[in-house]
């Protein structure tokens, strides 16, 4: 546990660096700074020695997500499924032996056991990526949380030792633990909601079909593709549990290390705005991707780095390795 005062270091490139981790870390901070924008600027508000960790997850996850939905790839369900189980075997084991070779797998296994993430949260990120490549809908919200408990919530957990909750007392830790699955399943939700075309493109439908029912819908009715009242009214039900959420995310961040509060407070902000920014577009999924406009990201980020600067720290250390590793 950190104390307000002296955060944990995270890993940070220097003299004698291992060339393959630093390699492997740089990979993972441009599968981050490339596919998730938001997440990229919402992890500068962090120390620079913990953001690695933070690109280290992020790029698992991205890795895995390429084999399982990457819409130029023709390859068949089996194969994936077996790309997908060799890197998921690849990863735990490596996990716990404590070393990797593999590009991605390197930065992982550094940050998990530097600070003792879970192994047991990759196995269950690695169930759920499967769960994709056989299952196309959920019939209630109850049957999508097992699904988003492996591919969200435990994003969430894996970051929280990164983020460095500052108390030891059992029922903080369990109310932490609670915020930050609900950060994950927060982010996940505004962009099912955000992707309901894309992910019927996919053959899915993440929407529980119990929400369908009670806004008088089918699978069919959605796959039609029109946006009517039976559709906004879906949306702004799912809306609802994305704020809720978010809710539970925020009463967390007191929580964790103040070096850690302004990431998430911004993260919370942007991410969740994806699902307001549908709304303000008539829930218009199938025709808008909707997104929070860039000045708005660098407004909220610009508020959140005077916390930033509040909470006193400028390490711009990682900043100037990367721009030399490219």
């Amino acid at each position: 546990m950190g104390t307000p005062e002296d955060p944990t270091p995270g890993w940070t490139p220097g003299p004698g660096t291992d060339p393959d981790l630093a390699a492997s870390y740089a990979l993972c901070r441009r599968l981050t700074k490339e596919h998730g924008k938001t997440y990229y600027l919402a992890t500068r508000l962090l120390p620079a020695s913990k953001r690695p960790s933070v690109y280290a997850l992020y790029g698992l996850a991205r890795y895995a997500d390429e084999i399982v939905d990457d819409l130029g790839d023709s390859s068949g369900p089996a194969e994936r499924k077996g790309r997908l189980g060799r890197f998921a075997d690849t990863v735990l084991r490596d996990l716990a032996r404590g070393e990797s070779t593999h590009p991605v797998g390197r930065a992982v296994v550094d940050t998990a056991t530097r600070w003792s993430v879970d192994r047991e949260l990759f196995e269950a990120f690695f169930a759920s990526m499967a769960m994709d490549l056989t299952l196309t809908q959920y019939a209630t919200w109850a049957d999508l949380g097992g699904y988003v408990f492996g591919s969200a919530a435990v994003i969430g957990l894996q970051m929280l030792p990164v983020l460095e909750p500052v108390t030891d007392d059992p029922a903080q830790l369990d109310a932490v633990s609670c915020a930050a699955r609900d950060l994950g399943v927060a982010f996940q939700l505004a962009n099912f909601i955000r992707d309901v075309g894309e992910d019927l493109d996919r053959g899915r439908v993440y929407l529980p079909l119990a929400d369908l029912a009670a806004a008088g819908l089918t699978r069919a009715d959605l796959e039609r593709r029109i946006v009517d009242d039976r559709v906004r009214a879906l949306l702004a039900f799912e809306i609802g549990r994305v704020h809720a959420l978010r809710d539970s995310a925020a009463a967390g961040i007191p929580l964790l290390h103040p070096t850690s509060r302004p990431c998430i407070a911004a993260a919370l902000s942007m991410y969740c705005g994806i699902a307001d920014r549908v709304a303000a577009a008539d829930y218009q999924v199938f025709r808008i991707r909707a997104t929070v406009p860039l000045p708005v990201r660098l407004a909220t980020a610009g508020r959140a780095w005077r916390d930033v600067r509040a909470a006193g720290r400028r390490d711009r250390d990682w900043e100037r390795v990367a721009a030399r590793t490219g």
